[in-house]
């Protein structure tokens, strides 16, 4: 009967450790996965730069390439350079323009290839589209673009962590001039002018209010103790 008593007694000790261990387990995934969703969290997009000395006229580009010339007539004639985001159908269409904004020293990014709503768009969708342009800038003017702005402002949480997986950082604005619609050169200059701070990235287009607006807004950053610079370097701190 003892024997029988100890059997038992092994067996339920034996279950008891079979289960604690199981549940240990259980939580231990459940840590884990919580965890694992903590640190995928979907990086955040740039609304604005570190720096506080320098600001950036970011410019779009799908259409307007008969105003990009004198847009880079000008900021030659300031010695300042800039952005430019490019869409990658537009890139493929206008390859000497884009060649000539390189080989003007401003800095290229990425605006998607067909201009799509990002924030309606599966991951897939995302990155054919960041990849597209990708591949068709690099074949023009042999650069690894870095910065993504999405077309119209639109992302989702797919558009983040392809970006981030293709080593993009997404750009937004902290300032909207609204020349696509607004074909008004004061309202214009006015948006990107009023209040300026280092840090601020200034959107534009390639559109005739905005070329006419350009110079004033040029002069308007030097003149509240401001630089131009690319959207990577008002990125980073000023330090």
């Amino acid at each position: 009967m003892l024997n029988i008593d100890k059997a038992k007694f092994f067996r339920l000790v034996l279950g008891n450790i079979v289960i604690c261990a199981t549940v240990a387990a259980l939580l231990f995934v459940t840590v884990s996965v919580g965890a694992t969703k903590a640190g995928a969290q979907s990086a955040e997009p740039y609304y604005s730069g570190k720096s506080d000395t320098k600001v950036s006229l970011m410019v779009n580009v799908y259409w307007g390439t008969e105003y990009i010339q004198p847009m880079l007539d000008i900021f030659d004639r300031y010695n300042v350079k800039t952005t430019f985001f490019v869409g990658g159908s537009w890139a493929e269409g206008n390859a000497e323009m884009l060649k000539r904004i390189h080989a003007a020293g401003h800095e290229i990014g990425n605006h998607g290839y067909y201009h799509k709503d990002h924030s309606k768009i599966d991951e897939d969708y995302n990155r054919k589209e960041i990849e597209s342009a990708h591949e068709t800038v690099k074949d023009i003017i042999d650069v690894d673009m870095t910065l993504f702005a999405p077309p119209s402002g639109a992302f989702g949480n797919a558009t983040l962590d392809v970006a981030e997986q293709l080593g993009y950082r997404t750009v937004m604005w902290t300032r909207d001039t609204i020349d696509w619609r607004d074909h008004d050169s004061d309202l214009i200059y006015k948006r990107a002018s009023k209040n300026l701070k280092g840090g601020d990235l200034i959107l534009m287009h390639p559109t005739e209010c905005t070329v006419k607006a350009l110079e004033r807004i040029i002069i308007s950053v030097f003149a509240a103790g401001l630089k131009v610079a690319p959207v990577g370097e008002v990125l980073e701190s000023s330090l």
